[in-house]
């Protein structure tokens, strides 16, 4: 079974930057494109980035030019490095493969709060 696990969340005021980590426990991990999600505080998870096995990434609107994913292969782990953090990306991050998606790891916390 798929194991997510992110980490690296906290509390910052805006403008600040933060970097989230996600280990996969998962064989193959170089094969699979990964992707970061969020879930505001009533409001559905959304689709924040995406990695693909090359490398090349995608982001939504609100986080482009501002949040950078990466991946270490060697290490199952993908990154989500948040710059210039804005009180609406507040939100609970997870991490997914997005072809096929996995159940659901526990995420990790962002507040963006002056």
């Amino acid at each position: 079974q798929v194991q997510l696990v992110e980490s690296g969340g906290g509390s910052v005021q805006p403008g600040g930057s933060l970097r989230l980590s996600c280990t996969v426990s998962i064989n193959f991990f170089s094969r699979y494109s990964m992707a970061w999600y969020r879930q505001a505080p009533g409001k559905q998870r959304e689709w924040v980035t995406t990695i693909s096995l090359t490398g090349s990434d995608t982001y939504a609107d609100s986080v482009k030019g501002r949040f950078a994913i990466s991946r270490d292969n060697n290490r199952n782990t993908v990154y989500l490095q948040m710059n210039n953090l804005k009180p609406e990306d507040t939100a609970v991050y997870y991490c997914n493969v997005p072809e096929s998606l996995r159940s659901w790891g526990r995420g990790t916390q962002v507040t963006v709060s002056s």
